[in-house]
């Protein structure tokens, strides 16, 4: 009988208020899908840092006969054998360096028609030009800076650059695009919680009375309070299912079909659907507790029991 009064009062109080209630889901779906997002997009962010960067390279620019006349670096001439023979065998000796690879000009060339070679400017270019590197992959690609310091302004080395520094105005805007994202999460979360706290306040008025006689008849404070909270606790499940229904549907159109980014971007490793499934129980569950918490705290103030 009393779980019976208790649900027919949480379905009064929902249709009462049932504008409010829908903009209270409405808000709390958005803002969990933006929290949502927010995680996956961060775990993205990690997943191509792992993925690409080890696959980039600390790559050693030799001087050639053209940087001679050039570069400050290369005033002294063109690289000499001795001196690529230093190059090797120092980097041999480090423990940081996991593979060398030597590129030759000719080498070099060559991967630049392959790339380029339908470009204009393709056709300016001789294997003259192209620079020796050696190409170094290091165990730990954030050790960069031990080979810098080792090899940079070394006589015969042109520059030494990280790869890495290529992909960083990538991670740069994600890593942006991921504080915006939260920034609008925590706006639209004070929304949602200004408008729960607002819907238990017009609740517990307009039924000021029946909770009035709930009181004379010895009812417990808890059991006068529950109806309002699991409204809101329903209100915040049904948000956090809208929200849940969006992050799928967003990975599936935006990833797999529709756009289907993982066909157009193949480079990129986007994060697979079990990266998703594991936020969605945080999703619901943020989305139940957090309503029901906020209405309990409202109700200490509105409504005196």
């Amino acid at each position: 009988m009393r779980a019976q009064f208790v649900l027919s009062e949480i379905a009064v109080g929902l249709r009462r208020n049932l504008t409010m209630t829908f903009a209270v889901v409405i808000s709390v779906a958005l803002s969990l899908a933006l929290f949502g997002g927010a995680l996956l997009l961060r775990e993205q962010v990690g997943t191509m840092k792992d993925f690409w960067y080890d696959k980039v390279n600390v790559s050693i620019f030799l001087c050639n006969k053209n940087d001679a006349r050039n570069s400050p670096q290369c005033a002294k001439g063109a690289v000499t054998g001795d001196q690529k023979d230093q190059i090797k065998a120092d980097l041999d000796k480090m423990n940081v360096v996991d593979k060398i690879h030597y590129e030759s000009a000719e080498q070099a060339y060559k991967r630049y028609q392959d790339s380029y070679g339908d470009t204009p400017i393709a056709d300016t270019i001789t294997p003259d030009q192209m620079p020796e590197s050696f190409r170094v992959k290091l165990h730990d690609p954030e050790k960069y800076q031990v080979v810098a310091s080792a090899f940079a302004g070394r006589p015969g080395v042109q520059s030494v650059e990280d790869q890495r520094s290529i992909l960083q105005n990538l991670f740069d805007l994600m890593n942006g695009m991921n504080v915006t994202a939260i920034a609008v999460m925590i706006l639209m979360l004070i929304i949602a919680l200004m408008l729960i706290v607002n819907t238990v306040r017009v609740s517990a008025f307009s039924r000021r009375r029946e909770t009035g006689i709930m009181r004379l008849v010895g009812a417990s404070s808890f059991y006068i309070q529950l109806p309002f909270i699991l409204e809101a606790a329903i209100a915040g499940l049904l948000g956090g299912l809208l929200a849940a229904g969006m992050l799928v549907a967003g990975r599936y159109f935006l990833i797999d079909h529709g756009l289907a980014l993982a066909d157009k971007m193949p480079l990129i490793n986007f994060i697979g659907w079990d990266a998703l499934m594991t936020k969605l129980p945080l999703v619901l569950a943020i989305g139940l507790l957090m309503p029901a918490l906020a209405a309990f705290v409202a109700l200490r103030k509105y409504l005196k029991v």
